[in-house]
């Protein structure tokens, strides 16, 4: 490999490529909505939530304005509020455990799965006893399928049912996953997805959509998006938000969704390929059998626990990182005084310590992967 080529900086995720493989049919569709002036609520809006409904099998689709606004709609339409709590994993992105604390209640923290990132089902249980301590009512679940693999359904929803917990599967980095052969947002619970441009299924700025078998529930929350309008825009008949998604973005996700299933087998290439290369080396995710990730992110696990040098080694050779996250959500300032599950979170902790995400996106090509690959096995022996 000649030294020019190892000095090319590696994109971390390529959203350029996209673009160019889309080439002038994202111009066109956006063209098409500067035409019709449509700018909210258009033509594309209510095409898109027909196609993400046939895509994932859910009855009815709500798009929405972001991820956040999707989980805070949830919790609005549940009516969660002070004294209630809703359970939630620490190792996650804020807005998990920020839209809990936006409704005023109060998010409990719990531990995750060492080897999948997700719920921790014996460390949720430890949660409500906290929840039950703490003088508040459990409400809800807010389940997150991290890193793009879905978590353990099944197990989490046999806890709701007992406890009478409605559940929301927060699926920011996971729209197109699926568990046990069944595609997320199709098994009956309630799931708000992002399509923050990072995403695996991302347009070109903010928005997010939420996907439910309730037609009542469903009609609720395209209240809450326009600031709780009944059948009169001057009659508002609950609390809400300006939660709608733009019609250009509607436009942009149209057309990236004739090539996601594509670039979802794609991911799933590049992730065999590191596993293959790094598996005896650094510890790599694993998913859980009858799962389909999409590989929001390539989180691994270092031996050595140095991970500021091994980032640095690998930017170095023009290879970039992330680390999610570098702090649970319990402790960060913001959610430090919130309660978390009897016998703490010591794998959510663990994780924060040591884990360093690599470059992971459909478009990286086997010799890219390959000099990335070569580059974390030098850091590691080095």
């Amino acid at each position: 490999m000649n030294q020019q080529l190892r000095s090319e900086p590696v994109s971390f995720i390529d959203i350029g490529a996209q673009r160019r493989r889309l080439g002038t049919s994202i111009d066109e569709a956006v063209g098409r909505v500067l035409t019709h002036c449509q700018f909210v609520n258009g033509p594309e809006v209510t095409e898109l939530e027909q196609k993400l409904a046939v895509f994932t099998g859910a009855k009815h689709v709500v798009s929405c304005a972001s991820g956040t606004d999707a989980l805070l709609m949830v919790l609005m339409g549940k009516g969660v509020g002070p004294g209630d709590a809703v359970l939630c994993p620490s190792f996650t992105f804020c807005a998990t455990g920020e839209s809990v604390a936006l409704t005023g209640a109060t998010p409990v923290f719990v531990d995750v799965d060492a080897a999948t990132f997700n719920m921790d089902v014996a460390s949720l249980k430890q949660g409500l006893v906290a929840a039950r301590r703490a003088g508040l009512r459990a409400k809800g679940i807010i389940v997150v399928d991290l890193f793009g693999q879905s978590a353990d359904h099944d197990a989490i929803a046999a806890v709701a049912e007992a406890e009478g917990l409605f559940v929301l599967d927060d699926a920011a980095q996971s729209f197109g996953a699926t568990y046990k052969g069944r595609r997320l947002g199709g098994i009956g619970n309630i799931m708000a997805t992002s399509f923050f441009p990072a995403k695996p299924f991302g347009c070109y700025g903010d928005g997010g959509a939420i996907f439910t078998d309730d037609a009542e529930f469903a009609d609720v929350l395209r209240s809450i998006r326009v600031h709780g309008q009944g059948s009169d825009k001057y009659d508002n008949i609950r609390l809400g938000l300006t939660g709608r998604l733009d019609t250009v973005q509607a436009a942009v996700l149209l057309q990236k969704l004739t090539i996601f299933e594509d670039e979802i087998a794609a991911r799933n290439v590049v992730a065999e390929r590191y596993a293959r290369g790094l598996g005896n080396v650094v510890t790599v995710p694993r998913v859980a059998d009858g799962n389909l990730s999409v590989w929001a992110q390539y989180t691994i696990r270092l031996p050595n626990g140095n991970r500021d040098g091994f980032a640095a080694a690998l930017k170095a050779n023009g290879i970039p990182t992330a680390v999610y996250y570098a702090k649970s959500m319990h402790q960060q300032t913001a959610y430090r005084h919130f309660p978390v599950a009897d016998g703490g979170l010591p794998v959510s902790e663990a994780l924060s310590a040591d884990v360093i995400s690599l470059p992971m996106h459909p478009y990286l090509d086997e010799p890219t992967q390959a000099r990335v690959i070569a580059a974390v096995r030098d850091a590691v022996a080095g």
